[in-house]
C-alpha cells in the first residue's frame, strides 16, 4: 500500500532535480575545459571566440609591431580553430587604430597591437584613447635601447660621457620620430645622467643610421636587431646599453644601472582590448598569450629578431601599472622640454 503523490508535487519534484543535474553537469564542464584545453584557458565557460578575430596594428607593414603580431596568427588560429585577420591602422602614429578598438564590441574580437608609442602619444596629448577606453592584456616584449657610435669617434661611453660633461649640449643623438621610444630614452638618460644630449628625430632608422656614418650626428638610439650588421662591419659600436644586465652577445658594453640610473626602458609591445571587455575574456586572453610567450615557436622568433636579451612578459595587471607609471613620467619629459 502507498500514497499517491498528487500531480503537481511530482512535477515539481521532476524540474528540482533536473535543475540539480544541470548545476553539476557544468561544474563539470567548466573543469574540463581548464585541464583539456593546451592553453590551459576555460574557453567553454566563456564561449570564446564566436567568431573570427581582428588584430588591429597601430604600425605600418614589416616593422617590429607588425611582425610581433603576425608572429601570434598561426598559433591564435590553432588554438581556438578560427580565422585571425591582421590590419595596419598606422595613421596618426597608432591614434586611429586605438580608437577602432575602443570603438568596437568589447567581446575580445578586437586586439590593439601596440608599442610604447601608445603611450607615450597619450603622454603627449596626441592620443585621445586613454587607459579608461583600452586596457592591457599582456606586454611580451621589451626591446633595448643603446647608445651606438661610429667607433673612429669614440672608443666607450667613459669618452663619450667626459666629452659631453665638458661639451654641454653639443653631442647629437639621432632617433626616429620627435616623441617617440626614442627620444623618451634620451630624456630619461639626461634627466637620470645630468648630461646634456640634444636628440636628432629622423623619418625612419636608415636615414639617422646614414647620418652617423656621414659624421652629421654623433651618435644613434639604436635596437641590437637594427645595428648587427653595422656591428659586424665595423661601422658602429654600442657603448651603452638601456638595461638592467649586460648583453651576453655584447658583454663588453655596461649597462645604465652600471653607473647608477635607473634608465631602462626601450619599446615595449603588448596587446590592448577595450576596456569594457569582460574579465574572464580578458583572462582568457591573457592565459592564451602566455601559453604562446612560453611555446618554441615564439622562442624562435624572438631569438631570430633579437628580442630575446630581457624578459618581455607582463601580465594585465603589471602591464597596467607600468604603463600607468610611464604615462606619468613622460608627461613630466615632454612638458620640460
Amino acid at each position: 500500500m502507498y500514497l499517491k503523490m498528487p500531480f503537481f508535487i511530482i512535477i515539481a519534484l521532476t524540474f528540482t532535480l533536473s535543475a540539480c543535474s544541470g548545476g553539476s553537469n557544468s561544474e563539470n564542464v567548466d573543469s574540463g575545459a581548464e585541464s583539456s584545453n593546451g592553453s590551459g584557458t576555460d574557453s567553454q565557460a566563456t564561449d570564446y571566440p564566436s567568431g573570427n578575430i581582428n588584430f588591429l596594428v597601430g604600425a605600418g607593414p614589416g616593422g617590429g609591431t607588425d611582425n610581433f603580431a603576425r608572429s601570434l596568427v598561426e598559433q591564435f588560429e590553432e588554438m581556438y580553430d578560427t580565422n585571425v585577420n591582421v590590419t595596419n591602422l598606422e595613421q596618426a602614429s597608432g591614434a586611429v587604430a586605438n580608437e577602432r578598438t575602443a570603438n568596437e564590441e568589447p567581446d575580445g574580437h578586437t586586439l590593439n597591437f601596440a608599442s610604447s608609442t601608445y603611450i607615450i602619444t597619450v603622454a603627449a596629448g596626441q592620443n585621445n584613447t586613454g587607459l579608461d577606453e583600452l586596457t592591457p592584456v599582456a606586454r611580451m616584449q621589451s626591446d633595448i635601447l643603446s647608445i651606438t657610435v661610429d667607433p673612429e669617434q669614440f672608443e666607450d661611453f667613459d669618452e663619450f660621457k667626459e666629452f659631453a660633461e665638458n661639451n654641454p649640449g653639443e653631442l647629437t643623438v639621432g632617433g626616429t620620430h620627435a616623441a617617440s621610444p626614442d627620444e623618451m630614452g634620451l630624456l630619461e638618460l639626461n634627466e637620470a645622467s645630468g648630461l646634456d644630449l640634444d636628440y636628432v628625430p629622423y623619418d625612419g632608422s636608415g636615414e639617422a643610421q646614414a647620418d652617423l656614418l656621414g659624421g652629421n650626428i654623433d651618435a644613434l638610439l639604436e635596437y641590437p636587431s637594427a645595428m648587427l650588421d653595422y656591428v659586424e662591419s665595423g661601422d658602429m659600436q654600442p657603448i651603452l646599453f638601456l638595461a638592467e644586465e649586460r648583453l651576453d652577445e655584447f658583454s663588453d658594453v655596461p649597462t645604465t644601472t652600471e653607473y647608477g640610473w635607473d634608465v631602462t626602458n626601450g619599446n615595449e609591445r603588448g596587446v590592448l582590448v577595450d576596456a569594457d571587455t569582460p574579465d574572464e575574456i580578458i583572462k582568457e586572453l591573457e592565459e592564451a598569450l602566455h601559453t604562446i610567450y612560453e611555446s618554441d615557436e615564439y622562442k624562435e622568433y624572438e631569438e631570430s629578431n633579437h628580442l630575446h636579451y630581457r624578459e618581455g612578459w607582463m601580465g594585465a595587471e603589471e602591464y597596467r601599472q607600468k604603463l600607468e607609471e610611464n604615462k606619468e613620467m613622460y608627461e613630466e619629459f615632454l612638458n620640460n622640454k
